[in-house]
């Protein structure tokens, strides 16, 4: 006779966490990119001559004929905190900080994660979707990328907005939590506007970059709460 001896599952380790968080998070941004990539052919080729696209250039010109000394340097700040180096900058702060803050890693890897996948489905995005600038005089010089969707509004959305996650998430007392939370929402808004203002974006880029990092947020927050990390309190219980 013989007996049966249960095999004990296998310690969870960061080199195994990391490779089933990543593919986890790859899958759900390539739907994301499907997502965007759907959207570009929907601004750019399918409803060019339906409202509101019609019409969205209006927008652009009326902020063109406002335009101020003052208010442009005004946005040339607001849209700088939207910038490559800035995002990658204030991002890597932000991991070092929320480790050491929280003493876990989980928080610290969700606004890297968020900000990656964004930039990631961004990138791919401007690849296959191909779209001109508004017909404005432009305050910034223009990368070279498409138009659709917006870096700079996406990756600031992307990274803030994340952070305000963490931040309802963790922080306490209530006021401050919510606080926090409140202006860490304006810095993208104020992103969204200078991009705008400054002649860099059409409206529906901005919807799309809007789309874009909101999903993403959403399925990075899904996997990465979720996930068995070595060390860390178990899914679900990670607030302070």
């Amino acid at each position: 006779m013989t007996t049966s001896v249960a095999r004990q599952p296998q310690p969870v380790t960061w080199p195994r966490a990391l490779v089933r968080l990543v593919g986890s998070a790859l899958a759900r941004w390539l739907f994301v990119l499907v997502v965007m990539v759907g959207l570009g052919y929907l601004v750019t080729r399918v409803a060019t001559h339906m409202w509101p696209l019609t019409v969205e250039d209006q927008v652009n010109q009326g902020f063109a004929a406002e335009r101020t000394r003052t208010w442009n340097d005004i946005t040339t700040f607001t849209s700088g905190l939207g910038n490559t180096g800035t995002i990658v900058g204030l991002c890597a702060v932000a991991f070092v900080v929320l480790r050491l803050w929280l003493h876990r890693w989980r928080e610290a890897i969700f606004v890297a994660l968020s900000v990656i996948g964004q930039s990631l489905v961004f990138l791919l995005t401007t690849m296959l979707i191909d779209r001109e600038r508004p017909d404005v005089p432009h305050l910034d010089q223009s990368p070279p990328t498409s138009s659709f969707p917006s870096g700079h509004t996406g990756a600031a959305i992307a990274l803030y907005i994340s952070l305000a996650v963490v931040v309802v998430r963790c922080v306490r007392p209530s006021w401050i939590r919510w606080l926090l939370a409140f202006l860490l929402v304006l810095l993208p808004v104020a992103v969204a506007v200078g991009r705008l203002y400054r002649g860099m974006h059409h409206p529906s880029d901005v919807l799309g970059s809007v789309v874009n990092a909101t999903l993403v947020i959403t399925w990075t927050y899904h996997v990465v709460f979720r996930a068995d990390l070595p060390g860390e309190p178990p899914p679900g219980g990670t607030a302070a």
